[in-house]
């Protein structure tokens, strides 16, 4: 077998591979890109951009492989310690780090390029976006507030779905980023209460390590009401209407009932909480979102 065929995953090892960076999660920071997008597009012209939409979806989708995949290979060490990620596929075999650099650098390629082909701006402030992607795996190594990192990274995809259709900054959509970001961050610090015991015991930082589980569960209810907090200022800065109001109130009733089932003494639920709910929060608000675009004259 030669060098190059070597370098290229085959079928099975790319299933793996997929299953690594949990390819289906793009569905936590997608819709968000989406309603930047369109709510752009309808400031514009009032018409969607397919070719645009489809070039953001690549970037999001390529930059975030780039980011999951990297997390796991910076982490494995400490994914092998930990019992509940110990069966991870770089922990286990099933992906050797070679072949998760290179989809990594696959998906880096993928994302500059898509960048390249939206305007001059997007190509400029890429290497931006990907800085904090490398940076919040470490950032459990330094800081107690890794979290913050990762919020700071996912709250770009919003600003660059605006940067990619007008090719110029919007204060809108850094309204709509810190939303995501503080949101992502927030059950982020629910998801880490899960390992607290063991990242105390191997020395992985976290606000769940650094100040309890209960701590973290009432810093994640903040974040959550700052999320739907900026969203509300996001509607009223874009002039929203009646259906993005609407979803406003499903992802605050959704914020209510995550905050319900997980609780400082009972994650039982964090699963849950973590998919379903969260999952649920991006596709709701983004149908409500573009059927009040539609409805206020958006041509699809």
């Amino acid at each position: 077998m030669s060098g190059a065929s070597a370098a290229i995953p085959r079928p099975g090892r790319t299933k793996a591979f997929l299953r690594l960076v949990m390819i289906e999660h793009s569905v936590f920071a997608l819709p968000f890109a989406y309603i930047a997008s369109l709510t752009a597009m309808f400031q514009l012209d009032r018409d969607v951009h397919w070719g645009r939409l489809l070039l953001v979806t690549v970037c999001m989708v390529g930059l975030r492989t780039f980011a999951m995949a990297v997390n796991r290979i910076i982490d494995r060490e400490i994914d092998a310690r930990n019992p509940r990620t110990a069966n991870r596929e770089l922990v286990t075999g099933a992906v050797s780090v070679r072949h998760a650099w290179t989809g990594a650098l696959i998906a880096l390629v993928v994302f500059l390029g898509a960048a390249a082909l939206l305007n001059p701006l997007c190509l400029a402030l890429a290497p931006v976006a990907v800085v904090p992607m490398v940076v919040y795996p470490y950032g459990k190594r330094f800081t107690n507030f890794p979290q913050a990192i990762l919020g700071l990274a996912q709250a770009m995809g919003p600003v660059g779905g605006w940067l990619a259709v007008t090719g110029s900054w919007s204060w809108d959509a850094v309204i709509l980023g810190l939303a995501v970001g503080i949101w992502i961050g927030g059950f982020d610090l629910i998801y880490a209460c899960q390992d607290v015991e063991t990242d105390r015991e191997i020395g992985v930082m976290s606000v769940p390590a650094r100040f309890g589980i209960p701590a973290a569960i009432h810093a994640a209810r903040v974040c959550h009401a700052l999320t739907t907090a900026l969203l509300a200022w996001y509607a009223l800065a874009t002039d929203a209407g009646a259906f993005f109001w609407l979803g406003l109130l499903i992802v605050a009733a959704a914020f209510l009932y995550e905050h319900t089932i997980v609780r400082p003494h009972d994650l039982s639920r964090v699963n849950r909480a973590f998919f379903s709910v969260n999952g649920f929060i991006g596709i709701a608000l983004f149908v409500c979102a573009l059927l009040d675009l539609v409805v206020r004259g958006l041509t699809v």
